[in-house]
């Protein structure tokens, strides 16, 4: 990447470089649309580098950070007899479903 004037270039190289690091087929056509779009990304970026932040607080969130959901709270509202009321089938006070691996012979 070449810096001058202010500005950044992006060369094709290095687009083609990144398309085939992350395993993308670029047309021709298609290389100097994103060498355009990358050079404007990179260019924008360094420009914000510039910007004066001394006493800013840094921005964690865009919105305000207070709930207004409750409390996560368990609250127990049926018993288990009443939970298991309508499974088919109860073995031990547990939910007894049919086996889903096979076994092997002589198992």
């Amino acid at each position: 990447m070449q810096i001058s004037k202010g500005e950044v270039m992006i060369s094709k190289e290095e687009v083609l470089h990144v398309a085939e690091l992350a395993n993308l087929k670029l047309k021709d056509n298609e290389v100097d649309g994103f060498v355009s779009q990358l050079d404007d990304i990179v260019t924008m970026a360094s420009q914000l580098s510039t910007v004066d932040t001394e006493g800013v607080e840094p921005t964690y969130h865009m919105s305000d950070t207070t709930t207004v959901f409750r409390a996560d709270e368990g609250k127990h509202t049926q018993t288990r007899e009443e939970l298991l009321e309508n499974v088919p089938e109860v073995q031990d006070n547990l939910i007894k479903v049919p086996s889903i691996v096979d076994k092997e012979d002589g198992e």
